[in-house]
């Protein structure tokens, strides 16, 4: 969903780097998968097409964290109006 982000956390040698992938449109989605080795994070469309990727090494990456856009919960939209009363 637009707005949800995910931050990659990478040892850098003598530092750390931090990388930001993020859901820039709307139906768009980040997903994050790791694959022989490699920690893969990508921007995808409603399809499944991928937009962008980001590719880091397993055993360099420190952390990574998701960070979804808050969602509307159901409970506190107002319920319809009848058009009977």
């Amino acid at each position: 969903m637009k707005g949800d982000r995910v931050e990659i956390v990478v040892d850098a040698g003598d530092t750390t780097r931090t990388y930001e992938v993020v859901a820039g449109r709307a139906g768009r989605r980040v997903e994050s998968a790791v694959r022989r080795g490699v920690v893969e994070v990508s921007e995808v469309t409603r399809n499944g097409s991928v937009v962008r990727t980001a590719r880091f090494m397993a055993a360099r990456v420190l952390a990574l964290v998701e960070q979804p856009v808050p969602r509307e919960d159901a409970s506190e939209r107002p319920l319809r109006e009848d058009p009977k009363v």
